[in-house]
């Protein structure tokens, strides 16, 4: 055995690297002074180290250390400056257990907070030999991406369902809806503590796993209470074919003994009006739509539960630029009081933008839920990725009294035209605020 330790001990000084500690960068927003998430540090040779949750990387790349080192600086929103020859980025001397720190200048309106989903959250900062509590870099359910997501105050938590996922283990995963529920004490402006509903082997759950071909996906989202006082957690439903193609819809229920939805009504695809989107309330009615309403009905389990009591409504279908007067069109996006500004607040995704086809976030305001809405604002933008089916989280807002907006979306290289994923982030949720203080904001009331 005294060989084997000798041996060891030989090998770690003819190649001391082996062991080095990593050099660290932390990227941080000089206004807040917090880690910069999903920021890319490029090599001349192409290697590149993403940020994490805490704005960190660690760099322990045999061929750089005791180097000079370049590393170009890009992130969706934010801005490195030019030098004299354009390139955008900084000259490092990368040393084992050095560290540095870059200042992004923030050009959306809206601050980047965290990933909320998949694997290696903190996974840069635990490199680092930084102290990050388990629970919070810790691959959970074994799930690394989720696609849109959902969320309703139910038994007191939040109550979160998800589409399509990917489990860590085989390139197929979780077709028939993911949930998960977490604590309404928890800090939105830091982290989100999930706990996934798991199936026997510790993936995801196929909570909504109806008969037929295809996936389930799971929409509208929202908890009723019915004449019997009974609280009661529903959602509607589509099933799917290739290449997305809906051949059945529906409403469901949740089970909270089996943990599972069911189907409980089906509604003819020729009937126009059906629960999609991100349901709110006003006035004892209940709206719907996947971007500002387009159906409402009673503020009820026997109102949801029967079509008959469904109005429709004309959504918004383009807004315009505060600033440049083009005209915006809605993809989809959610509807939400804010307190803060008196006004009912829209985040939604243009379809066709100039950065990227569906990836700009827009805000606007009207006095009304169903709107007039004609003006908006750019809050967040992405170069040539995708950032969709943005949903507001009136929870958290509310506990700032409406001036900090929370919202998150699917960032994605789906329908961007760009071949290459981020890694770790790609096809998985980010959390966004926006500071409805920031007098830019006022250009909307003029």
């Amino acid at each position: 055995m005294k060989y084997v330790f000798q041996l060891i001990y030989l090998l770690f000084l003819t190649n001391p690297i082996v062991q080095a500690a990593p050099f660290v960068v932390k990227v941080v927003d000089p206004e807040s002074g917090r880690g910069i998430p999903l920021v890319e540090l490029e090599t001349i040779h192409h290697q590149t180290f993403v940020t994490d949750n805490a704005g960190v990387v660690a760099i322990d790349s045999p061929e750089l250390m005791e180097q000079e080192v370049y590393l170009r600086i890009r992130s969706h929103g934010y801005e490195f400056p030019e030098d004299r020859f354009g390139f955008r980025g900084r000259r490092f001397v990368i040393t084992p257990g050095g560290n540095e720190e870059i200042k992004l200048k923030r050009i959306n309106l809206a601050e980047r907070l965290y990933r909320i989903t998949g694997g290696g959250t903190f996974s840069e900062s635990v490199n680092a030999g930084h102290s990050i509590p388990e629970s919070r870099w810790k691959l959970k359910a074994r799930a690394m991406g989720s696609d849109s997501a959902h969320t309703a105050v139910f038994k007191d938590r939040i109550f979160w369902i998800w589409g399509d996922t990917k489990r860590v283990g085989y390139p197929l995963g979780n077709f028939h809806t993911t949930a998960a529920t977490s604590s309404l004490k928890d800090d939105p402006a830091s982290y989100i503590d999930l706990d996934y509903i798991k199936d026997e082997n510790g993936f995801t759950k196929q909570v909504a796993n109806f008969p037929g071909k295809g996936p389930t996906w799971l929409d509208a989202l929202v908890t009723l209470i019915d004449e019997g006082g009974r609280e009661r957690l529903v959602a509607s439903y589509v099933k799917i074919e290739p290449p997305l193609t809906v051949y059945e819809r529906g409403l469901c229920e949740f089970d909270s003994e089996k943990e599972q939805f069911v189907p409980i009504l089906k509604v003819p695809l020729k009937d126009k009006a059906f629960p999609e989107g991100h349901p709110f309330r006003h006035k004892g009615r209940l709206y719907f739509g996947n971007g500002t309403p387009n159906l409402v009905m009673d503020d009820s389990f026997e109102a949801w539960s029967d079509p008959a009591r469904w109005e429709s409504i004309k959504p918004t279908e383009k807004l315009s630029d505060v600033d440049s007067g083009k005209t915006v069109k809605v993809h989809r996006g959610a509807v939400s009081r804010n307190e803060y500004r008196k006004k009912w607040a829209f985040i939604f995704t243009e379809i066709g933008g100039e950065a990227s086809a569906l990836g700009e976030i827009w805000y606007g305001e009207s006095e009304s839920p169903t709107g007039p809405w004609s003006k908006a604002i750019k809050v967040v933008t992405h170069n040539q990725y995708s950032f969709y089916n943005p949903f507001q989280h009136p929870v958290y807002s509310n506990a700032s009294k409406g001036r900090y907006l929370y919202f998150e979306g699917t960032y994605t290289k789906e329908f961007s035209g760009n071949p290459v994923p981020t890694p770790r982030y790609d096809y998985n949720q980010i959390m966004y605020r926006i500071d409805l203080a920031d007098t830019r904001f006022e250009l909307l009331a003029r």
